[in-house]
């Protein structure tokens, strides 16, 4: 089959097209032959290179399909079926597998980073990891949703537990968390202030649904915050930038203001100033993709039509290379997607 494999860390020259075996499965997994796989930051990560992660490697944990081959003891699937790949690789058997959350699995893995990925003609995975999806969302659709979908659910629904009427910032708009957190909050009857770097990525915000927008390449987005909101400040913060944006952010909150945070695309270490945290009594929440739950919850939705994903282009594989520079300029607003 042809795969972009990885077989050194480095730059965009790294992601090689080459041929190599299809995945043979066990009796509990199925092969899918990839249709459509969505690009996210961690992509990009694990081309740079991430402790523990020794090439070579093909990435991709987004992944819509059809199945093409199942193991000997998987009983309710079938090939030819049309399916999306819940990303989480999780046990099943620790303590916060029973509890069901997944991605505090003591042996937790995400497809396309701890195993082989989406960049390929066929992908193997568990299947329980398999969902069907439904005859009128095309394969682009499913497989922009999953990571981003699910990761941003469990952000806004189940970590900051967004109340209606309140107010919470979604810092990078255009990005697929970005984009997906400002729809979700809206179901969730909040007040939505957006940031992006162009006032083209702000219109597509506000066409989510977006009350407010900011361009924080003109302004400084707390203290603009700190204007709209008559100087109180935003009861929830959804973070996913990190370095460059975490003082802010902080700064943005009223007071008993929980921040969200699920990665750190500009750097790992952000400047706290601690005496924000205790006087005005902040919570700083950390959040990992999701449960299988969540990710049901969040397709049903968009299964419905009431949540979309937001698709910016797609790229036949061999340009993986050049997908993944548009990621990293940040040109795009919402999912890129290759088509194998």
């Amino acid at each position: 089959m042809k795969a972009i494999v990885i077989r050194e860390h480095g730059g965009l020259d790294k992601l090689r097209l080459e041929e190599i075996p299809a995945p043979e499965i066990s009796e509990r997994e199925v092969l899918v032959r990839v249709k459509a796989c969505a690009l996210n930051h961690l992509d990009i990560w694990v081309r740079r290179g991430i402790p523990g992660l020794n090439p070579p490697h093909t990435p991709g944990a987004d992944v819509a399909g059809v199945v093409e081959r199942i193991g000997a003891a998987v009983k309710d699937i079938k090939a030819g079926e049309r399916v999306v790949l819940n990303p989480n690789l999780n046990c099943g058997e620790c303590e916060y597998c029973q509890m069901g959350e997944d991605s505090l699995c003591i042996k937790y893995g995400i497809l396309g980073e701890h195993a082989p990925g989406g960049y390929a003609e066929f992908v193997k995975i568990p299947a329980r990891n398999v969902i069907r999806i439904p005859d009128h969302v095309s394969f682009d659709e499913a497989a922009a949703v999953p990571l981003v979908f699910m990761t941003a659910w469990r952000m806004v629904v189940t970590r900051a537990q967004v109340r209606p009427g309140e107010d919470l910032l979604v810092l990078a708009a255009g990005s697929g968390v970005g984009s997906a957190a400002i729809q979700i909050a809206k179901l969730c009857g909040a007040r939505v202030i957006a940031t992006a770097s162009t006032d083209e990525k702000l219109a597509k915000a506000r066409e989510l649904g977006a009350d407010i927008v900011i361009n924080y390449a003109k302004t400084d987005s707390d203290k603009e915050v700190w204007k709209l909101t008559n100087r109180r400040g935003v009861d929830v913060v959804i973070e996913s930038v990190g370095q460059a944006t975490w003082p802010k952010s902080l700064r943005a909150l009223a007071r008993n203001g929980r921040l969200v945070t699920c990665g750190a695309t500009t750097g790992p270490l952000g400047e706290t100033d601690i005496r924000l945290i205790f006087w005005k009594q902040l919570q700083i929440l950390g959040s990992t993709m999701g449960t299988r739950s969540e990710l049901l919850d969040a397709l049903k939705l968009v299964w419905a039509g009431k949540l979309r994903p937001v698709i910016a282009g797609a790229f036949p594989l061999a340009e993986a290379a050049k997908a993944q520079e548009m990621l990293e300029k940040r040109e795009q607003f919402g999912k890129l997607l290759l088509h194998p």
